[in-house]
């Protein structure tokens, strides 16, 4: 039985990434490794050019243009590697030598993309955080129409900050790493020229990434392009240039599924912002607890926290690991606590955790 292998005792999942699936999609996905669909094969055994697999590539696709409601200039891929490797993918295919990109720097993930970027063309900082060891968000930003793209990170998940307000505006295309707040929130995503984020957060397992991208933005570079490399090759064989990551790719579409059952994205806005109005309210009422982000800009994905006495955070720590609460545990950059509230994760974890939350500061004096 499916229900043998699953937890049996509660298990409150507060991972950053690889992080929590919702109880259905696991299920399946336990299901479909013995038998897929009925047909006596493993979906770990079924070759990527079957039938089989090419009607879930096909699903997933389609189930992202639905929940996005994207346009038909906006083509959507599953690709192998996270947003890491879109950090390199993206300049490649946009940049030339000589060309400008801006970026905004709120964070560790931001700078990385800042980084590779580097290597394909000029690259100014449109805005920063750094000045305010980016607790903050940048507010004005300064971009030149003679830029080929605009960069942000919407949600940075070690810093817990988070855009709030798109840059629509800045005159020039604007590319976007969603990877930790993908399908959290409202969001005119046919505005966007790329989009990428890791599935490992919010839709899926890790192993792969997805891209929806404007293909009139594509095919202006000069540099001869690997061919995988090449958004092009991958629209043109519809996510399907290489072997695709085929368990990884049918555990996003199970999500997808789930996402779209739920009510789709602005159900899951709305759990979302209840989840994290919970968490806030907890930590701003008790004095034991003290936010480290600006409060416009706090990540309703990742909310980052310390104790207003650090000798205190490893009994806290300790209590949370005794409670079933994992993955609590802030980036060693940043240290403290980080709770993750990505769409899988249901209210009543937040409920547990900030009645403990209660519980210690009471105890606490």
């Amino acid at each position: 039985m499916i229900s043998s292998v699953l937890p049996s005792t509660k298990i409150h999942n507060f991972n950053a990434g690889p992080s929590i699936l919702p109880a259905e999609v696991l299920e399946e996905a336990s299901r479909a490794i013995f038998d897929f669909n009925n047909t006596g094969l493993s979906i770990l055994e079924i070759g990527h050019r079957t039938v089989m697999f090419e009607a879930v590539m096909s699903e997933a696709r389609s189930l992202v243009k639905e929940l996005m409601n994207l346009d038909a200039d906006h083509e959507v891929l599953f690709l192998h590697g996270g947003a890491t490797t879109q950090f390199m993918q993206v300049p490649m295919n946009l940049l030339n030598e000589n060309d400008l990109a801006f970026y905004t720097d709120t964070g560790t993930w931001a700078s990385k993309a800042i980084k590779e970027a580097r290597l394909f063309g000029h690259v100014e900082i449109a805005g920063s955080a750094r000045d305010t060891n980016y607790t903050t968000i940048p507010k004005q930003l300064s971009v030149s129409p003679t830029g080929v793209y605009l960069h942000i990170t919407t949600n940075e998940t070690i810093a817990g900050t988070q855009w709030t307000n798109m840059p629509y505006d800045s005159g020039i295309p604007v590319v976007a790493d969603m990877s930790s707040d993908i399908f959290s929130r409202q969001l005119d995503f046919n505005k966007f020229a790329i989009i990428y984020a890791g599935a490992q957060k919010n839709m899926g397992a890790a192993g792969v990434n997805l891209i929806v991208v404007n293909k009139n933005i594509l095919g202006k570079v000069n540099r001869p392009l690997p061919t995988i490399l090449d958004y092009r090759n991958h629209i043109k064989e519809e996510s399907m240039l290489n072997t695709p990551p085929v368990f990884a790719v049918y555990v996003a579409m199970l999500t997808l599924r789930w996402l779209k059952a739920q009510g789709g994205v602005p159900a899951l806005e709305k759990l979302n912002g209840a989840k994290a109005k919970l968490l806030y309210d907890t930590i701003d009422s008790l004095p034991v607890f003290r936010g480290t982000v600006a409060n416009e800009d706090r990540s309703k994905m990742n909310a980052v926290f310390v104790m207003e006495d650090p000798s205190l955070e490893k009994e806290f720590a300790e209590l949370c690991k005794k409670e079933g609460m994992i993955g609590i545990k802030g980036h060693r950059s940043v240290g403290g606590f980080r709770i993750s509230l990505y769409n899988a994760l249901k209210l009543e974890s937040v409920e547990a955790l900030t009645a403990l939350m209660k519980d210690f500061a009471n105890k606490k004096g």
